[in-house]
């Protein structure tokens, strides 16, 4: 299984807009990956309930998974979109 542990760098954390900018990246990199707080339990990261239940903080540590082919690109795609607080998924 591919993981990426990857500090939050949106200031307010991934609620609200930040929230909605990474469910739709999630969405769109072409394979399940979860999400969670590290020592935590995973969720589809895909899903803004779930995302938003996790209660994630700027500053804080989370962990992105995927057990699928190509995981390892799409996390770090996604690993840089939640370090660096971007608008949008950065290219493959």
């Amino acid at each position: 299984m591919a993981e990426r542990t990857v500090t939050v760098g949106w200031p307010e954390g991934l609620h609200a807009r930040p929230a909605a900018v990474f469910v739709r990246a999630a969405g769109s990199v072409g394979v399940p990956v979860t999400i969670a707080k590290v020592g935590g339990t995973p969720v589809n990261a895909a899903s803004m309930l779930a995302l938003l239940g996790l209660g994630a903080e700027g500053g804080e540590e989370i962990v992105l998974a995927s057990d699928a082919e190509g995981a390892d690109a799409a996390l770090d795609r996604l690993a840089k979109l939640v370090a660096e607080g971007l608008d949008e998924l950065p290219p493959a």
